[in-house]
Parts: C-alpha cells; structure tokens; sequence
C-alpha cells in the first residue's frame, strides 16, 4: 500500500479548518446606523434652540420618516462636565449603510417643504449659530446580539 504525501494530509487539514471557519457565524447582526450629532447651546440659550428643536426641527425629522429616509430620530440632553462638551445630543438612525447613498437629493425636496427652499434652510442654519454650537458629529453602527 502505497502512502499519502504529507502535504496532502496537511492540505486537506487545512481544507476542513476553512470550511469549519467558514460555517461560523458572527455572534451579531449588523443593524441600523446612527448618525450623532453633538451640540451646546449658547449661555440663556437652550430654551431658544429646544423651541427650534420642537418645532421646525421636529416637522422636518417627522416628514424623513414619513418619506421612509430615515428610520427615526432622538433629541437628548447631556450634563456636561465642561464648556466643551455637548448639552444637547441629536440622533438620526438610517436602516443601514446604504441609505446613505444619494442622501442629500432625498431630503433637499423635504427641506425645501419644511423651510420654503433649501436656501431658506441653509440661512437658518447660520442663524442657529447664534443660539448653539456644533461640537461634531460621528456616524455609528448597531450590532443586533444573537
């Protein structure tokens, strides 16, 4: 009887590894993604940028979904430690990465119903600069537990 080469035996060692390694699920699902926005609010100003956040804000968020461009949205508030840390804590949660794609020519048509023209919203935005400051932002992903 003749025997198999070694690097025969090793190959298909090698073969039944990948295949187990293969059939190995991730402990998690990718789920939605979740766009934070970090904000303070000038001193006395918080009550004038929540009414912003309220009102045209909230219309403006309410109208995504109802265009299924985003899933939902969260408006929370921080204690910060510091001058430079937020107070205000925005949320916007799109079904995946993909809904990212071609974002912008989705919520300009919404924009421009919500604030009158998308130029509206632009000088609106500048003028919420007087009221808050954007400390940053950061785009995360869930990961859905099995």
């Amino acid at each position: 009887m003749r025997s198999v080469p070694r690097w025969w035996v090793l190959l298909g060692l090698l073969c039944g590894a990948w295949t187990a390694w293969a059939d190995e699920e991730r402990p998690y699902t990718p789920g939605p993604v979740i766009s934070v926005t970090y904000v303070r609010t000038k001193a006395g100003m918080f009550d004038e940028y929540m009414k912003f956040v309220g009102g045209t804000y909230k219309r403006n968020m309410e109208e995504y979904k109802k265009a299924g461009v985003i899933l939902d949205y969260g408006v929370y508030q921080a204690a910060p430690h510091n001058p430079h840390e937020a107070d205000v804590i925005l949320t916007t949660t799109y079904k995946n990465w993909a809904a990212l794609d071609g974002l912008q020519e989705k919520m300009d048509p919404i924009d421009a119903k919500v604030y009158g023209s998308v130029d509206a919203s632009n000088k609106g935005a500048v003028d919420r600069d007087k009221i808050r400051e954007i400390l940053g932002s950061e785009t995360i992903q869930k990961l859905q537990l099995k």
